[in-house]
């Protein structure tokens, strides 16, 4: 029995080897089956993407989870004037599209107006159609077909304008790219003559709209002698009674040789203008002396006479008064002559009445009451 029970405990050689072979297995199907899950995991996050870099394609694998992931895994810096789409922050999914376009500084001269502007644009046709700026029948200093590199490029471009030009009594309209005015007039067949000129200076930029007025212009120089009138110069002489005035040296005018220039425009005569002088003889200053001595109050031989009752009869007693002809003056009606040879100066209606009174007096010492034929016998009331 002994026997037998040994016997029934004990496994026959081939089972114990298939057991161990099981547990062997078991194990290595586990870690199988572990790996092979994880290799499911893996291949649910890769996704096949299309990536165009400034139009060039190519097609990757990534695990990137939006687009800015991506782009930072392929080491693409993008700035703020650079274009992605779609945006950085959008979710990646398998077979997704991604466009990178790098902006390209364009320092550009548009009609004369300068400025810098970005543009996503590969070439110089692109970036015109993306500015908005109208190309056709313009000059522009690049090729349309010419790339913009990354590191920029210097464009300017002239619209095609309008431009009207009045000349010779004709208006002609033409369409230009013109630089200057000038190169506009070129074009239109116009030809600037001597001194012939625009309303615009023609070299200035023709604007869309524009009209420039062509000024035939024909001009000849004259030469004018003209006077230089003389000063006078007034000294004070206390030896001369106040109120007189001396001429001690005459004042002589001097003379100047004047160059004008005389021009007509459009058949319009213009106001000469001086374009140079001469002067040819230095005018002479006319000295004056001029009384300060106090005038004395008598003539000897005429103090005695009613000069009152002879001013109101010959002025009504007015020192300013003068006679309708305009030749005679003052309270005692003298005339200009007369006046100054008793030593007055200017005309005697301009004197005090004081100074009138006073060469009344010396009139009548030299010839008694004659020059007063009407009034004169008043004085002797």
């Amino acid at each position: 029995r002994g026997s037998g029970a040994r016997d029934r405990r004990r496994r026959p050689a081939g089972a114990r080897s298939a057991a161990g072979s099981w547990r062997r297995i078991v194990p290595q199907a586990l870690v199988v089956a572990f790996l092979a899950g994880g290799t499911t995991a893996f291949v649910a996050t890769d996704k096949a993407v299309r990536l165009t870099v400034d139009g060039v394609p190519q097609r990757l694998h990534t695990f990137a989870d939006d687009v800015g992931g991506l782009l930072a895994a392929e080491r693409l810096g993008v700035g703020p004037h650079d274009l992605v789409a779609p945006a950085r922050r959008a979710a990646l999914k398998d077979g997704d599209e991604i466009i990178v376009r790098y902006g390209r500084p364009l320092r550009l001269t548009l009609d004369g107006q300068r400025r810098e502007v970005w543009t996503t644009a590969r070439t110089v046709d692109g970036a015109l159609r993306q500015l908005g700026i109208r190309a056709e029948g313009a000059y522009l200093s690049t090729p349309r077909t010419a790339p913009v590199p990354r590191t920029g490029l210097a464009l300017a471009v002239r619209t095609e304008r309008s431009i009207t030009f009045m000349a010779d009594g004709r208006e002609n309209a033409i369409r230009t790219n013109a630089a200057t005015v000038q190169e506009a007039l070129d074009q239109a067949g116009i030809t600037l003559h001597g001194q012939d000129t625009t309303s615009v200076p023609p070299d200035a930029f023709p604007r869309d709209g524009m009209t420039v007025t062509v000024l035939r212009i024909t001009g000849t120089r004259e030469v004018r002698e003209e006077r230089i009138p003389y000063a006078t110069e007034k000294v004070k002489d206390p030896a001369l009674f106040a109120g007189t005035e001396v001429v001690e040296r005459s004042g002589r005018p001097g003379a100047r040789r004047v160059t004008y220039g005389l021009r007509t425009v459009n058949g319009v005569r213009q106001k000469p203008r001086r374009i140079a002088e001469e002067t040819v003889r230095e005018p002479v200053t006319q000295l004056v002396k001029v009384g300060t001595r106090p005038l004395p109050s008598s003539v000897a031989g005429a103090d005695g006479l009613d000069w009152g009752a002879l001013a109101r009869c010959e002025s009504g007693g007015r020192p300013g008064a003068t006679d309708p002809s305009g030749t005679y003056g003052g309270l005692y009606q003298f005339d200009v002559q007369t006046w100054q040879s008793l030593g007055g100066s200017g005309r005697p209606q301009d004197a005090p009445g004081q100074e009138q009174t006073y060469r009344a007096k010396k009139l009548y010492v030299q010839r008694g009451a004659s020059p007063w034929p009407h009034c004169g016998r008043t004085l002797y009331r």
